[in-house]
């Protein structure tokens, strides 16, 4: 548990690296011969992604800044031994997919968080590409047991629940020995984690023909070559620098530059609610100021991961803030809509939850004692609610190190009070 008190900040720090980059940069090296990762993530999640790689077969090294991997080139091994994902939902989801390129059977699961997350969809594609996939309990949910090779074929899946499904496929897909085509039903959320996938496949020189909006169609046989990949700085993560800023005082932001990720949405969100923010995209640098918020709608369907942070500004902003198009953030390490309004209710503010959205009336949030759900996400976001509030305590807060495992130290550094 920790403390956090009210606070007035000023001061520059790093953007952590992308987690999301990292655990495919790791994924894709591993299917490739050799590669260099540089700026990796190295925290919890990704720790599963490379110990599920080795697994299969990879060799990783980790140097400062550096991962090497000698990767399995498309030929991996059937696991020795049960793949544990821990608290992961990227790992479960890619190589459960990675997987299927076995020729025996993977057994993969995680905490008790990951064996409530659904998979029905992932695992219904695999079998219908020629593997077999499917839950020990029948639920779609971990344990799962997936037995390859995936042969091709032509598949539809619910884009609703998650885009992991999706690039899980995109991912395994290329080295079926027939062509794949994905079809897309329903609203795929998240949309651009998908096109993160398809960029960095590219980049490892795979081809994935994408002409149609919810279509993609896969070539066989293909090989990976990725050799080196310089992952950015994590917009995710640094949402809650700019939130601290917006509310607390004055912060900047490095390694910021202009990718692929959803959540840099933030910034144009922040400006509409009237915080004094820029982003010199060139120098990938990011200032936001103190400033007075106005509660606005927004639709979240291609950015779930900001929804804890959308709601603490919500919350300390005039007017009334509404997040939408959000059932699927229900679906996350925890149900995230029903975790921030319990504990922005201990905090004295007037939110309601709905099947998909949040609406929040803006006004002063007080001190409390709360519970961080041993989710990154709603632990940071509540430390941010902490810092307007003064004096509210925090438990789980070791939850951090899934994505963002310097995040107190670097609050710390610009002047917030943690103890």
């Amino acid at each position: 548990m920790l403390t956090i008190q009210r606070s007035e900040i000023k001061g520059t720090v790093n953007a952590p690296p992308s987690k999301s980059y990292t655990h495919r940069a790791i994924a894709i090296a591993a299917l490739s011969k050799n590669a260099k990762i540089y700026n990796p993530l190295i925290s919890g999640d990704t720790k599963a992604t490379i110990c599920a790689s080795v697994a299969f077969g990879a060799i990783i090294n980790s140097k400062r800044d550096l991962l090497e991997v000698t990767g399995f080139d498309g030929n991996i091994k059937t696991p020795d031994n049960v793949i544990d994902v821990a608290n992961s939902g990227t790992t479960l989801r890619i190589m459960t997919a990675v997987a299927s390129l076995a020729d025996g059977a993977t057994v993969l699961t995680g905490d008790a968080s990951i064996r409530t997350r659904p998979n029905t969809p992932l695992l219904e594609a695999l079998n219908d590409l020629g593997a077999q996939a499917f839950s020990t309990r029948n639920g779609g949910c971990a344990p799962i047991v997936v037995k390859g090779k995936i042969k091709g074929g032509h598949i539809c899946i619910d884009g609703s629940i998650s885009s992991q499904f999706i690039s899980a496929l995109l991912i395994a897909c290329p080295f079926a020995e027939n062509e794949t085509t994905i079809i897309i039903k329903g609203e795929l959320k998240s949309r651009p984690y998908v096109h993160i996938t398809i960029d960095m496949l590219r980049d490892a020189g795979a081809k994935i023909i994408n002409e149609e909006l919810d279509t993609f169609i896969i070539p066989p046989s293909q090989e990976y070559d990725l050799r080196s990949y310089n992952v950015p700085g994590d917009f995710s993560s640094a949402s809650y620098m700019m939130a601290a800023g917006a509310l607390c005082g004055d912060v900047t932001l490095k390694n910021l530059f202009p990718t692929e990720q959803g959540d840099s949405a933030l910034i144009e969100i922040l400006k509409k609610m009237g915080a004094k923010i820029t982003w010199d995209v060139k120098k990938g640098i990011v200032k936001a100021r103190k400033s007075e918020l106005f509660g606005i709608n927004v639709d979240v369907g291609k950015t779930p991961d900001l929804v804890p942070t959308l709601a603490v500004l919500g919350a300390a902003s005039k007017g009334t803030m509404v997040i939408e198009n959000a059932e699927h953030v229900r679906f996350k390490e925890t149900d995230r809509l029903h975790a921030m309004t319990v504990e922005l209710k201990k905090m004295g503010v007037n939110i309601t939850e709905e099947k998909d959205r949040l609406i929040i009336q803006g006004g002063a949030i007080k001190s409390a004692t709360v519970h961080g759900w041993e989710d990154h996400r709603i632990v940071m976001a509540l430390s941010v609610a902490g810092m307007v509030a003064g004096d509210t305590t925090i438990d789980t807060v070791e939850s951090v190190s899934i994505s963002y495992p310097g995040f107190f130290e670097d609050l710390k550094k610009i002047g917030a009070g943690v103890s």
